[in-house]
């Protein structure tokens, strides 16, 4: 029984003692800078990113003030990134500005910024849902553009806040439209006002002729035709062949009997 509890006693410092033994056995380990930097890119190559981090990271680990060091760190940002998937979005976004934070300076910290504002905009939720990432990849993009000017990134980066300016404007329209069916002064007078913004601060909005339509049925049903003949207009020169147009004309046609029906009813 003595010697079953002694037995007891010693195994956590036994367990202890095999998991370092097992370390120490890891191969990468026994691996130098320049070494597991070369193996690490050629399992990058064979996108093989699992393997690949595991090799950047040490060799970054061994050398992290190196030239080996700094391209092994943004190498194992760049194996989450080409990995994908939300989570390893989220790491290669903390490996990115991990780099940047330490090597400023660098020549690649331009890349690292586009690459912070890239994980960013792959983690954007659908226009329906909370857009604070979306606004994050904005403000990182626009980093870019006032740090780096010179960058060879600077194109695609204007592109990608072209791409999230429209998500942040769809994400105004799908509150917009879902209150513009609503009847009252209050609703009706905070719904015009969203899609007004929306038109004034978003006007490359890709969905505009939905905009057009929402604010002429709000202002319709807030009792201001002039207002709401001068969106319908709009959106039937501008673009008449939308599918809003047709949309827009049963509206007219049910709002028309909606009225007749209420002055029978008041007569």
């Amino acid at each position: 029984m003595k010697r079953f509890r002694a037995l007891l006693w010693c195994l956590p410092i036994l367990l202890l003692l095999a998991g370092c033994r097992g370390k120490r056995d890891d191969p990468v380990l026994r691996l130098s800078a320049t070494e597991a930097l070369e193996l690490g890119k050629q399992f990058l190559e064979q996108e093989k990113y699992y393997k690949a981090r595991q090799h950047l990271t040490h060799a970054f680990e061994v050398e992290p003030n190196s030239r080996n060091g700094r391209e092994a760190l943004l190498l194992a940002a760049d194996a989450f990134f080409l990995h994908g998937g939300s989570d390893n979005y989220i790491k290669c976004e903390a490996k990115y500005r991990d780099f940047l934070n330490r090597f400023p300076t660098s020549d690649r910290a331009d890349y690292a910024q586009f690459r912070v504002a890239t994980c960013l905009a792959r983690r954007v939720e659908k226009p329906d849902r909370d857009q604070k990432v979306t606004r994050d990849a904005q403000r990182a993009f626009e980093e870019l553009l006032r740090l780096y000017p010179n960058s060879s990134h600077i194109p695609d980066a204007r592109h990608e806040i072209q791409v999230i300016t429209d998500r942040l404007a769809a994400h105004e329209l799908v509150i917009g439209s879902f209150y513009s069916s609503f009847y009252g002064k209050g609703i009706c007078q905070a719904t015009i006002q969203r899609l007004e913004d929306l038109e004034q601060d978003y006007p490359a909005f890709s969905q505009m002729d939905a905009v057009h339509y929402y604010l002429g049925s709000a202002f319709r049903r807030c009792r201001r035709p002039e207002d709401a003949d001068r969106e319908f207009e709009k959106l039937r020169i501008d673009y008449p062949d939308s599918p809003f147009v047709a949309k827009m004309e049963k509206f007219e046609k049910q709002f028309a009997r909606e009225m007749i029906k209420a002055a029978k009813k008041g007569s």
